[in-house]
């Protein structure tokens, strides 16, 4: 009886001996099995302990002092709000082992200049990137399939996207303000450009629309007053309300579609549109242009 006792005793050591040694007994990390629920200490640097499958919702939320974060491989998710508000965060690298970044999730770090998101990344939550006005330059891989809302809106200091070939639906406010944006190439691959997905890219000088594209949502680049001209390609059926209201550089418009629906004040406020010309078969609003602009018509 006594052996087994000293047995028992000696197995429950090590059953609590081996979660103990995986997170450094460090107290600063309060754990649910191995998911991340609350980093409570005040270090800058901080390296997540090997062994953490997941980063729970708010586990970093509102941490001031964090500059730098080390995200271990075998993490497969970052949950929502993880790093919200981590106003001293500067960069971050996401291991590959990561599937899904949560809805808010690096929203409003605003010294966050740099971020590497890994080709396992099939998800990006709502607004995971929104109001990072440091960030400069993304990469999204070819694992994603849609750019979620405000996924990066307000990120004035982007200058460039690459988006890849297996994206489909660029989603409402997507970069919604991100004023250093220049010019942005959207792949084959994109049906649907959602409301105000571009709108208030005030430096935003050019953009291609491919032959997938079919509707252009409402708002969807309103105030790119940089934009000085915009060909909409046949694939295209819908003009959405106040598309492109307030693109105030807009000199040219090419419409190849034979047969577009363009909705009321799409072109509003474009006063420096002179003439367009489209299809007798499209369907044109009595306001979708402003009164300055010549609508000619062709077969």
């Amino acid at each position: 009886m006594k052996r087994k006792l000293i047995f028992t005793a000696a197995l429950v050591c090590v059953t609590l001996y081996v979660p103990l040694s995986l997170f450094g007994q460090s107290r600063d990390f309060e754990m649910n099995g191995t998911v991340l629920v609350k980093y409570n200490g005040s270090a800058a640097n901080v390296t997540i302990p090997a062994g953490v499958t997941a980063i729970g919702d708010e586990a970093f939320f509102r941490n001031e002092s964090l500059t730098n974060i080390t995200i271990p491989a075998g993490v497969t998710s970052i949950g929502e709000r993880a790093f919200f508000s981590c106003s001293s965060l500067t960069s971050v690298t996401i291991p590959s082992s990561v599937t899904s970044i949560g809805y808010n999730a690096f929203s409003n770090c605003q010294k966050l200049a740099s971020v590497t998101i890994p080709a396992g990344v099939t998800s990006i939550g709502n607004a995971a990137f929104s109001d990072c006005s440091s960030l400069r330059s993304v990469t999204i891989p070819p694992s994603v399939t849609f750019i979620e809302i405000q996924a990066f809106s307000g990120c004035s200091s982007l200058t460039s996207i690459t988006i890849p070939s297996s994206v489909t639906s660029i989603r409402r406010s997507a970069f919604y303000e991100c004023t250093g944006l220049t010019s942005v190439t959207i792949p084959a691959s994109v049906t649907y450009i959602g409301d105000l997905a571009f709108a208030g890219c005030t430096s935003l000088a050019s953009i291609t629309i491919p032959s997938s594209v079919t509707i252009i949502d409402e708002g969807a680049f309103a105030g790119c007053t940089s934009l000085t001209n915009v060909t909409i390609p046949s694939s295209v059926t819908h003009i959405m309300y106040e598309a492109f209201a307030g693109c105030t550089s807009l000199t040219e418009i090419i419409i190849l579609s034979s047969a577009i629906t363009i909705k009321s004040q799409a072109f509003a406020d474009c006063d420096n549109l002179r003439t367009v010309n489209v299809s007798r078969r499209t369907y044109i609003r009595e306001d979708s242009f402003p009164d300055t602009t010549q609508i000619t018509y062709s077969d």
